[in-house]
């Protein structure tokens, strides 16, 4: 069975749905980390989930990546440890350098909560190999700060690396500016690092798990995960 860690900052919401989509939908163990705590032992992967760290005073995710767990956790993903940061999380993730890039205010300047679809592009990473390239899934976001941006040059490597995982696009997968809810550079929804063990995405996959909800798209997230430590572990 594989063994999650769910880190818990002051001010985390999203934990509990992170840990019944991992739990109760997914069938594997799961276990809260509390932000204080500086071990990550036996872990298959952490989740940073989605909420307002620290009340995201001064700015969104830029007191959590100060937390003690977070240089175990740079250290983790280091040594190839899957690391997934979902909304706040992405942004703990981009103010922990651990990938590239930053989060502006929505270009509304509104909190957007509504289903989005997403583009996959890179269909090959421990985060969406249950998905082909070109599937688009129908998440949920849930954010005021999710306006990603990052400069050409920047953008250039990223799209060179394969990094762009997800994309904002039209039901039908067409990439166009008006299905772009926050203003994000190039459309871009979700992205990984450069060798592929981390991934930051805006959408909420644990919010569309099971078709309660209204989508179970989400859970193609957390079965990838399942079967590339499954492919590793057992090859």
């Amino acid at each position: 069975m594989m063994k999650f860690g769910i880190v818990v900052f002051p001010g985390s919401n999203c934990d509990q749905d992170c840990f019944h989509a991992i739990t109760d939908v997914l069938g594997e163990h799961a276990e809260y980390i509390w932000h204080a705590n500086r071990g990550l032992d036996n872990f298959d992967c952490i989740v940073l989930p989605g909420g307002f760290s620290y009340g995201d005073y001064l700015r969104t995710g830029a007191i959590a990546r100060f937390s003690p767990i977070m240089n175990p956790l740079i250290r983790f993903a280091e040594k190839g440890g899957l690391v997934i940061g979902i909304c706040n999380g992405f942004q703990i993730l981009l103010e922990a350098g651990l990938l590239p890039g930053t989060m502006l205010r929505n270009k509304g300047l509104h909190f957007i909560c509504r289903y989005v679809h997403v583009r996959t592009e890179n269909a090959k990473t421990p985060f969406t190999n249950v998905c082909k390239n070109g599937q688009v899934l129908r998440i949920p976001i849930a954010h005021n700060d999710g306006n990603y941006y990052i400069d050409k040059a920047g953008l250039k490597k990223m799209r060179d690396n394969k990094q762009i995982v997800f994309r904002y696009c039209r039901a039908d997968g067409k990439v166009k500016p008006d299905c772009n809810p926050n203003g994000a550079v190039d459309n871009i929804a979700g992205i990984v690092n450069k060798t592929g063990n981390v991934l930051g995405m805006m959408p909420h996959p644990e919010r569309s798990s099971e078709k309660e909800l209204g989508s179970k798209d989400g859970f193609y997230i957390f079965e990838s995960i399942k079967r590339w430590v499954e492919g590793y572990r057992y090859g």
